[in-house]
């Protein structure tokens, strides 16, 4: 009940911090500030942000510090997912039980609308205060690496390409090192980097976000072929149709689930150092490996 608590809190506490940042759909062009809005406010674990504020407290930081870069986290999230559901990608027409963007305001606003929140991200990002050790300058390189071409839209690349390939385990994990574990683990290094962290908590954390990545996109390919449609709020089986390298078509689901379970303890004893405070990040890296959705 505790950390089904302080997730239900953060979120709310995300959701009321995107409001006052994002434009009101009354400002022009209307449409596009509509859209930006339903595709960040139509649900999702808020999973980046919350590691976010969590990395900052386990550091001794307060949770207003880390408000604009969660907030900056969700936009660049968000912005990912509008631009992977477009039909020149995955082609996908629901996302979190609802339709995608493309399907409720046309292909050409939703483009738009992730271009939008990507470009607000920084400018949130812009607010957080600089500490003793971390610039603001640093702040800003961070979120940049970990969103572009040698990251986030290198695995993105890298998952496109590959569609339809033999690919090896290597070539998988490149993938979701990319695709999935660069945005965790910017997440907590941003969070941490607010609360001034020392450089020994901030690798310490690098290493929790980098196995917690692997295990988090292991989850979701077991999930893919394990579960309907409608409880994931997605399209099921979506890459098996697309022949995609994943890690139930490589090992198996049974040697999968071994190898989530295997990243999640990594990821666990990484963060040991903290004592007691990393007790809610383990849990909720337990939390993540037994999800169903």
């Amino acid at each position: 009940m505790e950390l089904t608590h302080y997730l239900g809190e953060k979120a709310r506490l995300i959701d009321k911090t995107l409001d006052n940042f994002l434009p009101h759909p009354s400002i022009k062009p209307e449409s596009l500030h509509r859209a930006m809005r339903y595709s960040l406010f139509a649900g999702g674990k808020r999973l980046r942000p919350i590691l976010c504020i969590a990395a900052c407290e386990i550091c001794g930081g307060k949770e207003k510090d880390a408000l604009p870069v969660a907030a900056a986290l969700e936009c660049v999230h968000t912005y990912s997912l509008i631009h992977d559901d477009l039909p020149c990608l995955d082609n996908d027409n629901f996302r979190r039980g609802c339709y995608t963007a493309h399907k409720v305001f046309g292909e050409a606003i939703a483009l738009l609308a992730g271009d939008a929140l990507l470009t607000l991200a920084f400018e949130i990002l812009a607010q957080a205060h600089p500490t003793l050790r971390y610039s603001p300058q640093m702040f800003l390189s961070e979120l940049s690496r970990a969103a572009g071409s040698r990251k986030l839209i290198a695995g993105q690349v890298a998952d496109l390409e590959g569609e339809g390939q033999k690919r090896g385990l290597s070539e998988l994990y490149f993938i979701h090192r990319c695709k999935t574990s660069a945005m965790i683990v910017v997440s907590l290094r941003l969070g941490a980097m607010v609360a001034n962290a020392t450089p020994s908590n901030l690798a310490s954390l690098t290493t929790f976000g980098e196995n917690l990545g692997l295990a988090f996109q292991i989850v979701d390919d077991i999930l893919d072929v394990t579960q309907t449609s409608g409880c994931l709020g997605k399209s099921a089986g979506k890459d098996v149709a697309a022949k995609k390298a994943t890690y139930p078509a490589l090992m198996g689901v049974g040697a999968s689930r071994r190898e989530a379970a295997r990243f999640t303890c990594s990821a666990r004893r990484a963060i040991e150092s903290f004592g007691p405070r990393a007790k809610l990040l383990q849990k909720l890296a337990f939390f993540l490996l037994e999800r169903k959705r």
